[in-house]
């Protein structure tokens, strides 16, 4: 799924008028009909609708369900936000739609003290300001997003919360924007959405269809991507009859530590569970007990500290390798890290204590075989590429990153963000918090690892990785809470993963 800017939505909407070719007035009642489905599935008639318009085509689309619902006899008031003496051509059309067919009245709002009385059971519609909105907003409508934020109502903003601006809100502030409860975004999500400061006023997001054009869709060119089911399933390779072990790879997993060994059983066993052919797991020597016992279908390289790394050797008999998880940061792992990389050439992912290393050593970035996969949570990041001010700003040095050192990052988090080197990005639609617990980074580690060393590029082993790490998370928590993830639950829930990613076409 394609993530536009909101200029290029603007522009899909308009060439979607001309060349299907409906009017701007017809889309824009296709669209209330998906707000009216929607809300009226989930709400019911004893429920009362304060809808909150403004002087543009989301103030059109709020007029134009208050219609809808007036007709099908839902209790429902709307009131329009005195801005402006100007107001769209569409808000217009809708407007007289309303006086015709309806004895609905439109409540003029010019000061704060005419706000209505909200009570808890009643449901507000924020139709006041869309996507196209480039300046903070002040002045009477600040004043009513104020007060909406105030009461205990459910709170739907249509497509985009009021005052939210649809990319960067880094100048932007939080008390200026609709803090909803639901936020019902037509045919795509905004970039805005992905971002962490901004989930107070998104809150669940959903995509409603309005059927714009698919050619110009397609053929509008953008770097943001929301990765969804649909993307995934034709990624995954398909296992025939007659293979064997051989034909999945031989991966080595180079981890662990004195008191950090389950950080290693935790990666080759999540390697395993994704269906790599073979596993070595380079580890301390005094891991050896731990790591046979708890991974037997995992082999054992130990290494000649009994405590942390200190040489890896030669990698040439693997197929790909992942590095860090439990690794520690000792003098003698760095030097071994920093021989392993001068000689690597093999698909690599690196994560935890190596990307700490990395950041110790930010020179040694420039060893890096193309394509390496590093997968940083934010404070990581900002060790290795600077601290950032925003979401926003830290995407953009995501994006340089990337190019700079011609590597893929997956930025951990909800939402996790793919970097690829020519500047695309894929935000990941799974996962949960249950899911930030000890251990869950080392799983996805592994998963990418695993599908490294089955022949998956390097940006399909990122992309499909972080996919079924978190899809795993939430089949986790289906099964409890969020609450009690672990990450073996992750580990447990891989193979169901696969099945529910998987098209029906090619389950076997």
């Amino acid at each position: 799924m394609k993530i536009f800017s909101s200029q290029q939505i603007k522009e899909i909407d308009e060439y979607t008028v001309i060349h299907e070719p409906v009017s701007s007035i017809d889309l824009m009642e296709r669209a209330a009909r998906q707000l009216f489905k929607w809300i009226t599935d989930k709400f019911g008639r004893s429920q009362r609708f304060v809808i909150f318009a403004g002087p543009g085509n989301n103030g059109g689309d709020g007029l134009a369900l208050a219609r809808m619902l007036f007709v099908d006899r839902y209790d429902v008031s709307i009131h329009y936000i005195s801005i402006s003496d100007k107001t769209s051509g569409d808000w217009k059309l809708n407007r007289q739609r309303l006086d015709d067919e309806t004895k609905l009245r439109l409540n003029i709002l010019t000061k704060t003290d005419q706000f209505p009385v909200i009570t808890s059971g009643d449901i507000i519609i924020d139709a006041i300001f869309g996507s196209g909105l480039t300046h903070q907003v002040d002045g009477l409508a600040k004043e009513v997003i104020i007060q909406i934020n105030s009461t205990d109502a459910v709170r739907i903003s249509i497509d985009i919360p009021s005052g939210l601006f649809g990319e960067d809100n880094s100048n932007n502030s939080c008390e200026n924007v609709v803090k909803a409860d639901y936020t019902l975004s037509f045919q795509f999500p905004k970039l805005s959405f992905m971002f962490a400061e901004n989930s107070q006023c998104t809150g669940e997001w959903i995509i409603l269809p309005i059927g714009l054009n698919n050619n110009v869709i397609q053929n509008t060119v953008t770097q943001f991507f929301y990765t969804v089911q649909s993307d995934i399933a034709p990624i995954i390779k398909t296992r025939n009859r007659f293979d064997h072990k051989g034909n999945y790879g031989h991966g080595l997993l180079v981890s662990g530590s004195t008191g950090k060994m389950g950080a290693a059983v935790l990666g080759a066993r999540a390697a395993l569970r994704t269906g790599i052919g073979l596993l070595t797991c380079h580890i301390p020597s005094g891991g050896n007990i731990i790591l046979q016992s708890s991974v037997p279908e995992a082999m054992a390289s130990l290494d000649k500290s009994p405590k942390y790394v200190s040489g890896i050797g030669n990698v040439d008999a693997y197929n790909a390798v992942g590095i860090g998880p439990g690794l520690g940061t000792h003098p003698e792992t760095q030097k071994a890290i920093f021989k392993f990389l001068s000689e690597c050439r093999k698909p690599l992912v690196i994560d935890a204590d190596a990307l700490n290393i990395l950041a110790l050593n930010k020179e040694w970035l420039l060893k890096l075989v193309p394509g390496t996969i590093l997968t940083p949570h934010p404070k990581e990041f900002e060790r290795l590429a600077g601290k950032a001010d925003s979401s926003y700003d830290r995407l953009k040095k995501q994006i340089v990153f990337s190019a700079t050192y011609n590597c893929i990052v997956v930025l951990k988090g909800a939402n996790s963000s793919v970097s690829i080197p020519d500047g695309r990005v894929f935000f990941n639609s799974t996962g949960n918090p249950g899911m930030a617990t000890g251990g869950s980074g080392d799983v996805l580690t592994g998963i990418i690892l695993s599908l490294l060393a089955q022949g998956y590029t390097p940006e399909n082993a990122a992309i499909l990785g972080v996919y079924l790490h978190g899809l795993a998370g939430d089949l986790a928590a289906g099964m409890s809470c969020y609450e009690s993830i672990l990450a073996t639950d992750i580990i447990n829930n891989i193979g169901n993963a696969f099945n529910s990613t998987r098209k029906p076409d090619t389950e076997s």
